[in-house]
């Protein structure tokens, strides 16, 4: 076919275009193909209020994936159910509910149980507190978390690096040892502007925060957590009473071999000899996957057979040091321990918040570039009739969409800081424009084309956003297709040999062009 033959395609190691013909049929072809050329009127954007434009704006930003479509056209009890299941998510699962689902959650709750609660404790000694309250820590937040979640595959509870930087940042203001009801007051009033925070970002839409962290630091931030926190253990591990509170790695080592006289063999012995214990469950359950709960019932049988040893050896055993009385019944209610006044407010507000996220504010101009570089530019695009120029029909009236097209373009990189918008946007259009060709009985979506001249830069996160709506989109039956990609985005993208997955008819110079041979591909099937 004519058009087919200025497709760009991969050749071994380039990509170029090839048209083969004589000179004097190239001059013939020039004659004809040539019409007279229409200029056409840049146009300024339709005349928008200032609140209309304010309106959409703020619509894009915060809510790109429209999170009230499922209330549009809803009589009033069905948007009161609505709400409910989207702010209580058990309503939306608890009437499906089985018996094999109970049997599967009781194994489920053990499992987590056998982490959480030793875990639980052992990340309240890091952060300087009391082991009840990392024992309360490891089950309450998991019961609100039934109620309130919409994820059935997290276990929820506090985290190994939280509770250093806590204690940490809290211990250098007042010492735990010195006065620990300050001290307790202060993490109570800490953990409450955290979660205070937290509760802020979602009710505010601001979870596009997270997408300033990459794949890449995500993974350094959590090895670097993982070596601190291993650090910190061999404080317990070795017997140490007397410990540095800093976390970095030289004054921890060094430390650490200035009390050797605090060293326990005793202590020693019986951690290594646990931590073999626990090494090898885990080898046990990754070579046999049935046995999985092996390794999940490990952590909470090492503090049953500690316990057990202590407590039987304890009269030759002086040299392990134990948590002691752990207080029975419930725990009165901690509300009177918040501390809302005193010279240590700011440093409970600081230790909530994270002094990194908190010198964020999520300036006025930093708000602004963040919100640029998060939230860039989607549209639609439609055919100028008679011409092979697409624009934006909400800018050029004459513009009209192209049956069975949905043609997308993005004016900015695609990087790990918007990715995740441009996914859920691109859904989003797809979405609307099934609906709307459902209503109008129009004729059934077949391709998605997305125009990526705009596109000036694209890194491995906007790279696994394009593979991933190529999946998306194959499962609902419909063809995702590039066009006109820049030389350096063009180069990323054969690099990574997404474009072996799109095939032939997956990359075109113009939009104009993957049009027409789509088009005529489709005439030409039986």
């Amino acid at each position: 076919m004519g058009v087919s033959s200025n497709r760009v395609e991969d050749f071994s190691s380039h990509h170029e275009t090839s048209v083969r013909m004589s000179p004097a049929s190239a001059e013939a072809v020039m004659v004809v193909a040539m019409p007279p050329v229409e200029i056409h009127r840049v146009c300024l954007p339709p005349s928008k209020t200032t609140f209309q434009k304010l309106r959409q704006r703020l619509s894009e930003i915060f809510f790109p994936d429209d999170p009230l479509h499922r209330f549009k056209n809803q009589s009033s009890f069905t948007k009161l159910v609505l709400a409910l299941q989207f702010f209580f998510p058990i309503f939306h699962w608890a009437p499906t509910y089985s018996l094999a689902l109970l049997r599967s959650d009781i194994i489920s709750g053990l499992t987590i149980a056998s982490l959480a609660i030793p875990q639980g404790i052992s990340y309240a000694k890091l952060a300087n507190l009391p082991p009840i309250i990392g024992l309360y820590s490891s089950f309450v937040p998991p019961l609100i978390y039934s109620i309130l979640g919409s994820s059935r595959h997290l276990a929820v509870g506090p985290v190994s690096i939280a509770s250093l930087v806590m204690g940490t940042m809290l211990n250098n203001a007042v010492s735990c040892s010195a006065d620990p009801i300050l001290y307790l007051k202060l993490a109570f009033t800490a953990t409450f502007f955290a979660g205070l925070f937290q509760a802020a970002l979602g009710l505010l839409r601001l979870g596009f925060i997270i997408d300033f962290l990459s794949k890449a630091t995500l993974v350094g931030f959590m090895a670097g957590a993982a070596v601190i926190v291993s650090l910190q253990q061999l404080k317990g591990l070795l017997g140490i009473a007397h410990f540095t509170t800093k976390m970095q790695i030289v004054p921890v080592l060094t430390s650490v071999f200035q009390q050797r006289h605090e060293w326990s063999w005793q202590t020693i012995v019986m951690g290594f000899g646990f931590l073999a214990f626990l090494l090898i469950t885990r080898q046990i359950s990754m070579r046999r996957p049935k046995l999985f709960w092996v390794s999940a019932a490990a952590p909470l049988t090492s503090v049953i057979l500690s316990t057990l040893l202590v407590f039987l050896l304890k009269s030759k055993l002086h040299g392990i040091s134990i948590i002691g009385h752990l207080p029975k019944g419930l725990n009165p209610p901690s509300s009177n321990m918040l501390y809302f006044h005193g010279s240590y407010l700011a440093v409970a507000i600081k230790t909530g918040i994270i002094t990194g996220i908190l010198s964020l504010t999520v300036g006025v101009s930093v708000f602004k570039v963040l919100l640029h570089v998060t939230r860039p530019n989607t549209m639609v695009l439609g055919n100028i009739p008679g011409t092979q120029i697409y624009q934006n029909p909400s800018r050029y009236r004459e513009a009209m969409k192209v049956p069975s097209f949905l043609i997308l373009a993005v004016e900015s990189p695609i990087y790990f800081a918007n990715s995740t918008y441009i996914q859920e946007r691109i859904l989003r259009w797809v979405r609307e424009e099934e609906e709307q060709i459902q209503a109008n009985n129009g004729n059934a979506l077949k391709c998605v084309i997305l125009d990526m001249t705009a596109v000036t830069a694209i890194d491995t996160s906007g790279i696994d956003v394009i593979c991933e709506l190529r999946k998306m989109l194959e499962k609902r039956s419909l063809q995702f297709v590039l066009a006109n990609p820049a030389g350096n985005v063009m180069e990323k993208l054969h690099q990574s040999k997404i474009l072996d997955s799109f095939g032939l008819n997956g990359l075109y110079l113009a939009v104009g062009e993957a049009v027409a041979d789509i088009s005529s591909l489709w005439k030409a099937q039986p």
